[in-house]
């Protein structure tokens, strides 16, 4: 079979009914964010979000079980504050990258959430046209660079982009914005801080002076092995005064938290282009993907960090400060429950990628334009 002529920049995919745009823009400046009235429709638009990536989820799981979607399939239910809290605070020019673990953070940046469960799906909807799958969501429109199958291999390339926008800065003279240059942040788990490439990256980037922010999503497990098992550090946060590197530590379950500190590290990193890595403390609520049955965890351990669930947590906040009433979280809760129907419904009426395109998009350019130096 002859591969098919197909250009080498990305396609957009087809928008879905329903599934475009959940992410937000703050009204207030996220350093100004605070739990009252006077903030109200943003607060509601966070908890939205959060609530959105929670059903999102527990709808792919679902669809999972019934064979619709192939492969692996990582969910980060319970964690929804370390996504919404750290992207919000993000600029659309900043490069977004994560791991495999993706989902919601694509839809948190703005990626549609058809386009998402599309490419779960395998469909040419999808965000890469059904190639990627779960784990490798993407949209390079929205400066969300993918996630990563490769435990850790996307740090190096968050070091590139940083890199790039120094370049472009000191040696291409391009002007930074008043309010500070664009920034590369990378979200990656605690499994991923035992590899090399985490140590290389942030050596790098700290000997470069580059404008990078890491952020540690400490779920607590590295597939089944606990941080405390596989660190002799497990304090992920500790590890950056090796390298001369600020660092803070968050509640990874308190979305208003994430974002007030994500946004004063960011902020600093705009400023004075040195990398910065927040640690945020939270706990994923399934097993390591879909199909691992968590035999490593007591059920007491699962039942005492479902008592700080993010979701929930902040619904109970919204309330108690007479933000939002129950009736209107529950309206909200339909509204979006809806929206992921919708969104199934636009990945099950999706068409499978052509076979005559099997080798389409293999090349950033066609084949014989790899190399035309010799």
């Amino acid at each position: 079979m002859e591969p098919s002529a197909a250009p080498h920049v990305q396609e957009e995919p087809r928008a879905a009914a329903n599934g475009a745009g959940p992410a937000i823009t703050l009204a207030a400046k996220p350093a100004r964010l605070k739990l009252t009235k006077t903030h109200r429709d943003d607060l509601v638009g966070l908890y939205r979000l959060m609530l959105l990536i929670r059903r999102f989820e527990e709808r792919a799981k679902l669809e999972y079980t019934h064979a619709n979607i192939g492969g692996y399939c990582h969910l980060n239910l319970g964690e929804e504050a370390t996504v919404v809290g750290g992207i919000v605070p993000l600029r659309p020019t900043d490069y977004l990258y994560t791991s495999y673990r993706e989902h919601g953070h694509a839809i948190a940046r703005g990626v549609d959430p058809g386009a998402v469960m599309a490419e779960l799906f395998g469909r040419e909807d999808g965000t890469s046209h059904g190639r990627g799958g779960s784990m490798h969501v993407f949209d390079y429109a929205r400066r969300f660079m993918g996630g990563y199958g490769i435990v850790g291999g996307h740090l190096p390339l968050a070091v590139g982009s940083a890199f790039a926008i120094k370049y472009e800065r000191e040696v291409l003279g391009r002007e930074a914005r008043p309010d500070g240059q664009d920034v590369a942040f990378c979200m990656f788990g605690d499994g991923a801080t035992n590899i090399g490439s985490f140590h290389e990256s942030l050596n790098l980037a700290k000997v470069l002076g580059l404008p990078v922010v890491w952020f540690c999503v400490n779920n607590q497990y590295g597939m089944g092995t606990s941080v405390e098992r596989a660190s002799a550090v497990p304090e992920i946060y500790r590890r950056a005064c090796a390298y001369d590197m600020e660092s803070v530590r968050v509640d990874g379950m308190d979305v208003l938290e994430v974002l007030h500190t994500t946004n004063d590290v960011v902020e600093k990193t705009r400023k004075d282009s040195q990398p910065r890595l927040i640690e945020a403390v939270s706990y994923r609520f399934l097993g390591h993907s879909v199909i691992d049955p968590d035999k490593y965890r007591s059920e007491e351990e699962k039942a005492r960090w479902r008592e700080s669930d993010p979701v929930v947590q902040f619904e109970h906040r919204l309330e108690e400060a007479r933000i939002a009433s129950r009736e209107e979280l529950q309206a909200l809760d339909d509204d979006v429950q809806q929206q992921v129907d919708d969104v199934v419904k636009f990945a099950e009426q999706s068409p499978n990628p052509p076979v005559d395109e099997l080798y389409r998009f293999l090349y950033a350019g066609e084949p014989g334009e790899v190399r035309r130096d010799g």
